[in-house]
């Protein structure tokens, strides 16, 4: 069994064109998710998914292994399990494999939550197709925001549904986030190599196409989706002025 931490990174952006090679504390984004990445225990390999020769080239200046992925690729999805056969000499992952997908634009991540979500699909029994990560909802905001993700879990803090939609809806008490119920997504997932690749093969399902949530095939398939709770929102690189924003903050842990 490998387990291999993949991050896509495309250079194409609607909002921040060429963000994987923008400069932050003097260092490309890339190279800084790299970074963080590889202080992950659990990984035995650390592989950039890209389209783009010009990213593929700073990861190999900055020690790190890229990987190029067709362009064409419907999803980033597709994109983690392509890089992973890509990356084998067998032209395969195996079954017993665990492949973390990472995202390209979050260089402030924490190696705990990567080693965590690993660990959770090591459990004895199988009993996991994937894992993700949750963290509290903590204003009105974020309880209501479309671009926030919610998950409602079970008792052994399994996914029954992802939605942008309040869930669970409080009828008495719609505006109250302070039950402990309301949890949002975080992208950042883990999947056995079998179920990974079942996936892919399987075209996108109504809800998914509904609601703009990949998770959502998983579930219609019928997999087991473990969440791990985690109180760090983590902090993406979405704009330029964001870059600005974190690149301050690794400059400063640079400095002490």
């Amino acid at each position: 069994m490998k387990v291999l931490g993949i991050i896509p990174s495309r250079y194409g952006s609607s909002r921040f064109p060429g963000k994987p090679l923008a400069l932050l504390a003097g260092k490309p984004l890339v190279a800084w998710v790299v970074e963080a990445v590889k202080k992950a225990t659990s990984l035995d390999d650390v592989i950039v998914a890209t389209d783009d020769e010009r990213i593929a080239a700073v990861v190999a200046q900055y020690g790190g292994k890229a990987v190029m992925t067709p362009s064409e690729l419907p999803s980033g999805t597709d994109r983690i399990a392509c890089a992973a056969r890509l990356s084998q000499a067998s032209g395969d992952f195996a079954d017993d494999d665990i492949l973390v997908n990472i995202q390209g634009d979050e260089p402030l991540i924490a190696p705990a939550l990567i080693d965590g979500l690993v660990a959770r699909l090591r459990e004895p029994g199988d009993r996991w197709d994937m894992a993700t990560a949750v963290t509290p909802i903590r204003n009105e905001r974020d309880l209501t925001a479309k671009t926030v993700v919610k998950v409602v879990l079970d008792r052994d803090d399994g996914a029954l549904y992802f939605s942008r939609a309040t869930i669970p809806a409080n009828r008495d008490k719609p505006e109250d986030c302070t039950t402990g119920l309301y949890v949002r997504h975080l992208g950042i997932y883990a999947y056995r190599g079998a179920f990974l690749r079942r996936y892919v093969a399987e075209p996108p399902c109504a809800l998914e196409q509904t609601e703009k949530l990949e998770q959502l095939r998983a579930l219609w398939m019928g997999a087991k989706i473990a969440c791990i709770r985690t109180d760090d929102e983590g902090i993406g690189v979405d704009t330029p002025e964001d870059a600005e924003r974190v690149g301050k903050i690794l400059a400063a842990r640079a400095d002490r």
